[in-house]
């Protein structure tokens, strides 16, 4: 008797060739996509700031305390620093209108320069290194130490809770410094050219009229709020975005400040191109 002996089932012959070598995976270059990659979720978090905005409940008590602590810290950083930027643009305008003969206008050309070009910055970099430096710090740590990640287990949005009442802070501080700014900026090239440069003060004051014109300040109050905008998305973003733990939160802090001194100037000659395409100067 003989045993049952197993059998195999019909197929293909089998070979012993091992199947051909893919070759070495292409992965694509991560380090040339990273900026690409960061820059999308950069615009990414101001879409949905911009759209959290208007959705309830918004933190009210939120928005006062940071936009109390915003201003606290740059109102008199920010006097301090307009005085010597209005007195060098004074000096600098004064000298040059004395050469061309055309001393009567130095007021109007020192407005100008202090609400259109300094103000705006002044702000921005104070909103930035100030206010930004501390709203990265801030949630940076809060990410860490896994604070983010438990509010959206419970099922409240961060951006919604944290960034929102932060960026709309840096928004309206920024405003209101930019008017500050332009009023003590402007008190300080008027003190300067009569003082030092034995200018004329009816002469001063007489060229606003003539250079100056209202939609310069609109200008300027734009400019404001849009770089506050940027400050605030900007330290939201690298806050949001640690890296490495306690080091990687001072990293990220270094890193908002400087990019959001990178996009101010760049934003900045565009607002200005487009401002100076679209309202013709005075007397023109």
């Amino acid at each position: 008797m003989t045993a049952d002996l197993p059998v195999r089932p019909p197929g293909p012959p089998a070979t012993d060739v091992p199947p051909p070598d893919p070759g070495p995976v292409r992965r694509p270059p991560t380090r040339l996509l990273a900026p690409l990659r960061e820059t999308g979720k950069l615009f990414a978090l101001a879409l949905s700031v911009t759209r959290s905005v208007f959705r309830r409940p918004f933190q009210v008590r939120e928005f006062v305390e940071q936009f109390w602590f915003i201003a606290s810290v740059t109102i008199l950083p920010a006097a301090l620093v307009s005085i010597p930027f209005g007195a060098v643009i004074a000096l600098q305008v004064g000298s040059l209108t004395q050469q061309l003969g055309a001393q009567s206008f130095t007021g109007g050309a020192s407005v100008l320069a202090v609400i259109q070009q300094a103000s705006p910055l002044i702000v921005a970099l104070l909103i930035s290194g100030a206010g930004g430096s501390a709203i990265c710090a801030d949630l940076g740590s809060r990410k860490i130490r896994e604070e983010l990640d438990a509010m959206e287990v419970m099922g409240v949005s961060p951006v919604q809770r944290l960034v929102v009442p932060r960026v709309l802070a840096t928004m309206g501080v920024a405003v209101l410094l930019n008017g500050l700014i332009s009023v003590v900026g402007t008190l300080g090239g008027y003190f300067f050219n009569v003082i030092m440069q034995h200018g004329t003060p009816g002469a001063y004051l007489a060229s606003f009229s003539a250079l100056a014109q209202l939609p310069d300040l609109y200008i300027s109050e734009v400019k404001a709020l849009i770089f506050g905008f940027i400050a605030g998305i900007v330290a939201a973003h690298r806050g949001l975005n640690p890296r490495g733990g306690p080091k990687g939160v001072g990293d990220a802090v270094n890193q908002s400040v400087v990019i959001t001194f990178m996009l101010l100037f760049f934003v900045n000659m565009i607002l200005t191109a487009i401002y100076l395409q679209i309202v013709p100067a005075k007397g023109s």
